[in-house]
């Protein structure tokens, strides 16, 4: 028992500190498709649960995560970015215009940072958005030894070109 509460201590304290969560929506059972890759989610810790808002326009995706459906969820340390901690949970999404709705959203709005339409996007969060609690299922998940890191996906952005000729002599002038 007391390890338990420990470890749901930690879950809870880690996740509130962390501006910054990697959510990873595990896939149904039976389903042929490959979990997702995780992704990072800016959340905020609201009555026991980690709650994200998203997959609207101007608004972070939230690819897999379904209600009803589950979830790994791993918190990084908000000093040196390492993990510290990792849990499963389940998903729920909550109806817009719910008293738990409203009160999750109210905590929300307070950490959205740069909305392009101020006091205005709870009302676009209504119309377009969802609104997702993660609750924690139980136990950590032990901490993998690997790093984990992913290749980046493919993008035309990603080119590399010799540097120019010019550039060595460019920036040896800016020295003097």
């Amino acid at each position: 028992m007391t390890s338990e509460l420990l470890e749901r201590a930690l879950v809870e304290e880690a996740t509130k500190k962390s501006g910054l969560i990697w959510v990873r929506a595990e896939p149904s059972p039976g389903a042929h498709t490959a979990a997702a890759p995780a992704q990072a989610l800016w959340h905020v810790w609201h009555e026991g649960a980690a709650c994200v808002v998203g997959d609207g326009p101007g608004e972070q995706p939230l690819p897999g995560l379904a209600d009803g459906g589950g979830a790994v969820v791993t918190v990084r340390s908000k000093d040196k970015g390492g993990r510290i901690v990792g849990w499963t949970a389940r998903v729920t999404e909550l109806a817009p215009g719910s008293p738990e709705w409203e009160g999750t959203v109210a905590e929300l709005k307070g950490k959205r940072l740069n909305a392009p339409d101020g006091e205005a996007m709870t009302e676009r969060w209504r119309r377009e958005c969802r609104v997702l609690r993660l609750e924690p299922l139980g136990t950590t998940l032990p901490l993998p030894s690997d790093s984990q890191a992913a290749p980046p996906p493919p993008s035309p952005a990603l080119t590399r070109h010799p540097i120019p000729a010019a550039l060595p002599r460019l920036l040896r002038r800016k020295r003097r």
